[in-house]
Parts: C-alpha cells; sequence; structure tokens
C-alpha cells in the first residue's frame, strides 16, 4: 500500500516526536509500505529547515522515501472546484497546499497521514481516505 504522508507528520518523524500519526508511519515504514512524499511537502519541510546543515540532514533522511508531483494542470482545477465545494458548505482551507495535496490523494485514491484538521473536511465530504483507519 502507497501513503502520501502530510507535512504536519513529517516534521513530527523528523523530530522523533510520538504520536498516534507518528506511530501509524513508523508502523507502515516497519510493515514496508511505500510512503510518498510530495514536492510541495518537501518544499514546506526544506523551507523550516534552520541552515543549510539542517537543510542536508532532513534532505538525507528524507531522500529514500518514493517521490510524488502534487500539482498538475488537472489537479489544480480539480483543487479549486473541492475548495468551492467545502467553502459552499461553510468551510474555509487555510491553506492552498492543503487542498491540492488532499486532492491528490482522492483523485488517485491514494491514503493520506495528517494530524492537520485542515484535511478533515476532505474526509467528511470529498472522499479522502485517511491512513488511520
Amino acid at each position: 500500500m502507497s501513503v502520501v504522508v502530510d507535512t504536519s507528520v513529517w516534521i513530527d518523524l523528523l523530530a522523533d516526536r510520538h504520536t498516534l500519526q507518528t506511530e501509524r508511519g513508523r508502523a507502515l515504514i516497519v510493515a514496508r509500505h511505500e510512503l510518498l512524499i510530495g514536492n510541495l511537502v518537501l518544499a514546506e519541510i526544506l523551507q523550516g529547515t534552520r541552515d543549510q546543515r539542517d537543510h542536508d540532514r532532513k534532505l538525507g533522511m528524507l531522500d529514500g522515501f518514493t517521490p510524488i508531483t502534487i500539482v498538475d494542470r488537472r489537479i489544480a482545477i480539480e483543487a479549486a472546484r473541492n475548495y468551492r465545494v467545502l467553502r459552499a458548505l461553510g468551510i474555509t482551507i487555510r491553506k492552498t497546499i492543503d487542498t491540492l495535496i488532499a486532492t491528490r490523494c482522492i483523485i488517485d485514491g491514494i491514503p493520506l497521514l495528517y494530524s492537520d484538521r485542515d484535511f478533515d473536511p476532505f474526509v467528511e465530504h470529498l472522499g479522502l481516505r485517511s491512513a488511520m483507519t
């Protein structure tokens, strides 16, 4: 099984924090599931590095995971539609990147491992599969 891992979980994994989501991530690694790291997720993680050494260390740790391109034209268009659907329900997603990540996962049928509550409406209303279930 392949699973896309969101920035929120990668950050906790890299910091060796123990949460339900990081324990699930570690269990998926042990079970040899394919953890996917999106290009936008990689950018978010590396933007948060303190210096070049931290950047290189985190990049080296993440290089062993399978990359996935999150956004192309089709995803951008569908993400805008998903955003509008949620807005019509009175739900505002705070970050465009989260909408793009969720949409990629929905379209490709790939579960998402996340701890960011902005993804919950995608699960509830748009068919995003949580990797926690």
